[in-house]
């Protein structure tokens, strides 16, 4: 601790966490909140690009727009979030009050992931759908026009023709994208700081709060100990823009 003599005390830092219950549940969060984001990121982001893609009144400006929460700052992008989550005048609240009764959105364990879930999909599915975007208008015309000479359908189209073309752009994305969630602070302080108790903590609002207690050591311990797990995603980033 700050201001108390120091000691050398080796790997007691980290030794101790197998036994911290904030730790653990903040790699359970971990592992909750990156894994489905990813998938849900996933999802929305090809189904905007597909979209995006195709020939429609007003394209670039449906792609500006589509851009917006991922241009705006964080600070501001997650405290509205915040805005329309709280219960019960919050936004959402307010347009559900003729259907249900206020939802604790914030408040409420299982509510609050869904919370966090969904505030970091927002903010980040611009990246995947932009990036899915790119992806899609290097895949040459001709192949779709001799898939339908044969009769494919759009479906199969889509499947063995746009899949294995945007494979690797998505495995790219889909790397960065993990990095940015597991080391995102923004989205869980500014949502709910880690609670209801610690069902939303991560390692990175975790640590901060050791600083704040002046743990020094500890808040070192929760920063250092997710290094390998981002080494080795930048170990298949790197392996996979040697492929591309």
């Amino acid at each position: 601790m700050v201001g108390s003599p120091g000691r050398f005390i080796g790997l007691d830092n980290y030794t101790r966490l197998g036994s911290d219950s904030g730790f653990l549940s903040a790699a359970a969060n971990l592992v909750l909140i990156v894994g489905v984001s990813l998938l849900l990121k996933l999802v929305l982001g090809t189904v905007v690009a597909v979209i995006l893609n195709r020939p429609m009144p007003g394209r670039n400006l449906w792609r500006l727009l589509v851009m917006l929460p991922w241009a705006m700052p964080g600070f501001v992008a997650f405290m509205g979030l915040r805005l329309m989550f709280e219960s019960p005048y919050g936004a959402i609240n307010v347009a559900l009050e003729t259907f249900t009764s206020p939802v604790p959105f914030l408040s409420d364990p299982a509510w609050a992931r869904v919370s966090v879930v969904l505030a970091t999909v927002w903010r980040g599915f611009p990246f995947w759908a932009i990036s899915i975007l790119a992806a899609l208008q290097t895949i040459p015309k001709e192949l779709y026009e001799a898939a339908r000479m044969d009769g494919a359908s759009a479906w199969q189209q889509f499947v063995n023709i746009t899949v294995p073309q945007i494979r690797s752009t998505v495995a790219v994305v889909a790397v960065i994208s993990a990095i940015w969630t597991a080391n995102g602070f923004e989205n869980i302080w500014l949502m709910t700081q880690g609670g209801p108790s610690t069902t939303t903590m991560t390692f990175p609002v975790l640590s901060f709060l050791s600083l704040q207690s002046r743990q020094l050591g500890q808040a070192a311990a929760y920063a250092v100990v997710i290094l390998p797990v981002m080494a080795l995603f930048i170990m298949l980033l790197s392996r996979r823009k040697k492929e591309i």
